[in-house]
């Protein structure tokens, strides 16, 4: 417990090069993430992003058995599982099985790629869950070259993506590419899925990707404010489970993820509170003799 408040070794290992490119890592993560988090939660995404990481986890393993850069099989399977499930999964009424089958399926063939590499079962055990120290300059590059293609691409189709979640039969109806944008989206989302498999794990993903959209969402009704909350909330998760996890030497998806459940709880309690306000005001505005008098 000590070393978790160990503010001086803390601040020693926030000055090492590898962190440094950890926290850059996250930072371009967190950004993406609370992009696309908010839209995740809207089109009700949030068991496909699981079955997303559940592939990325599979072209880790696969890239860690062939001896080749891990975020490139992690990008490979995610855009992979994105396209299955854009093709698989057209009608919304069996979306959730073929997304089951897909995560099944994925996590068994990861599994079975771990038992034959031969190599550290740190390794092994940073693709579940995260491992800041196996990011390199190539990783970074390969993030932010990843992200900015996937931000490009969402401002271009932000719009009429935004009106086919909110009325998909409208949108259709004034001719919006529907049939297009949704799997354009899966593979954005299938991209953003696979960045985030060194920093927080193919497992924990999840806790960027929706927990600070899903947190948003509970304060404000607002796309656009909830984007920004999104940002923030998945900005301060990334970064703050980074530096929380250095002194201890702990799991950085632990502190992501514990950071995550602790902003969306403290929305819940905010939305209550607002809510519960809101009924006092309609109560003793209904009560209040100038609403008793009505005319006839």
């Amino acid at each position: 417990m000590d070393k978790l408040f160990d503010v001086e070794l803390t601040a020693r290992l926030l000055q090492l090069d590898f962190v440094l490119m950890a926290l850059g890592a996250a930072a371009v993560l967190g950004l993406v993430a609370g992009a696309l988090g908010p839209l995740i939660v809207m089109r009700r995404m949030s068991f496909a992003v699981h079955g997303t990481a559940e592939l990325a986890f599979t072209g880790a393993a696969a890239a860690l058995l062939l001896g080749i850069g891990v975020s490139y099989g992690a990008l490979a399977g995610a855009v992979i599982a994105a396209l299955l499930l854009g093709l698989l999964g057209g009608r919304e009424s069996e979306r959730d099985s073929v997304i089951g089958v897909i995560l099944s399926f994925g996590l068994g063939l990861g599994v079975l790629l771990l038992w034959f590499y031969d190599g550290r079962s740190s390794n092994k055990f940073g693709i579940l869950v995260g491992q800041i120290v196996a990011i390199e300059q190539q990783d970074l590059e390969l993030l932010v070259g990843s992200a900015v293609v996937v931000l490009i691409v969402l401002a271009v189709i932000y719009r009429p993506l935004l009106f086919a979640t909110v009325d998909p039969a409208v949108a259709v109806a004034r001719g919006v590419p529907v049939r297009w944008l949704s799997p354009l989206f899966a593979v954005l989302v299938g991209v953003a899925t696979a960045l985030g498999v060194q920093i927080v794990g193919a497992l924990l993903v999840v806790a960027l990707m929706v927990t600070p959209a899903a947190a948003a969402a509970r304060v404000t009704s607002s796309p656009w404010r909830a984007t920004v909350l999104a940002v923030v909330f998945a900005e301060a998760a990334a970064l703050g489970g980074i530096v929380l996890s250095l002194a201890p030497g702990a799991p950085v998806s632990f502190f992501v993820t514990a950071i995550s459940f602790t902003i969306y709880l403290v929305c819940r309690v905010v939305a209550h509170l607002r809510g519960r306000q809101r009924s006092l005001r309609d109560l003793s505005g209904s009560d209040s003799p100038r609403a008793a008098v009505r005319p006839s």
